[in-house]
């Protein structure tokens, strides 16, 4: 249970804010205390999103915002820095889905998923951690990964490497950063009822399950609150890597620790799993 979490007095910055797991790690953020800074490349939901917060009695400030470019991340963080004179939670949560056989994916599509996924997390991390080390306060960073951080996936080539790209960024970061008082986690999440799936990249032979894919995170998917609220846990008692839900994701993850080839079959079964529903 999380509602002895008080985060009264605290700042938290949430990218990706606008849907989904953002939206979630927002709106509970808030709910705890935190004054919220929503971002996200669309606008409007990032205005919806602080609007919901301020409506219930919490406080929220929302930006535009594209991970992708470092410069804007750096405006973000020294505008939040005079505002606020400190951050207390960075969520890294922003990113894309993608899914391609590899001869359909593109250079394009590559660098689109690594800039999102990965180098939009690192500009994150060198735009406000150098800051929140000048602070004179402890700080936590929470990067959201994916189960496909820790569990591969076939026809997930990029989508795989940025977010196996964060699980190791934040393990080597918290390995740096701990003993000075911020600690770096990764919030690998399974199948979450988001958007990821109908507004990611789809090409080739998963292009045409889109839409079935589409459903099934609707129908099976668990809900964003359940991993925001493993945000707060991870806030409140640190811990390096998260899987969430535990139901989904635990037993692939300890396979795959004890040996990567036994979690093939699952890697080439996954496409075939979420076109039959």
């Amino acid at each position: 249970m999380t509602s002895h979490v008080s985060l009264t007095g605290q700042v938290a910055v949430v990218t990706g804010a606008g849907s989904g797991i953002g939206r979630a790690s927002a709106l509970l953020l808030a709910r705890h205390g935190a004054r919220v800074h929503a971002a996200d490349l669309n606008g409007a939901s990032a205005e919806a999103v602080a609007a919901e917060i301020d409506k219930t009695g919490g406080a929220a400030v929302p930006h535009t915002l594209d991970v992708s470019d470092p410069g804007a991340l750096e405006a973000l963080a020294e505008w939040v820095f005079a505002a606020e004179r400190h951050v207390d939670v960075l969520h890294n949560n922003a990113g894309i889905g993608h899914a391609a056989n590899i001869e359909a994916t593109t250079i394009a599509d590559w660098q689109r998923v690594i800039g999102v996924n990965l180098l939009g997390v690192a500009y994150g991390i060198q735009a406000f951690v150098p800051r929140m080390l000048r602070q004179g306060r402890p700080a936590s960073v929470i990067n959201t990964a994916s189960m496909a951080g820790i569990v591969p996936t076939a026809k997930m080539a990029p989508y795989c490497a940025s977010k196996y790209g964060v699980v190791g960024l934040s393990e080597a970061l918290n390995a740096e950063l701990s003993g000075r008082g911020i600690h770096v986690s990764a919030i690998c999440p399974g199948i979450i009822d988001t958007p990821i799936i109908a507004t990611g990249i789809m090409r080739g032979d998963v292009a045409a399950i889109q839409g079935k894919a589409s459903d099934f995170y609707a129908r099976r998917g668990a809900s964003p609150d359940e991993v925001a609220e493993a945000v707060l846990r991870t806030i409140a008692k640190h811990r390096l890597i998260v899987p969430v839900p535990r139901r989904q994701v635990t037993i692939p993850y300890l396979l795959h620790r004890l040996s990567p080839q036994l979690t093939q079959p699952l890697a080439r079964g996954f496409e075939r799993i979420v076109s039959r529903g």
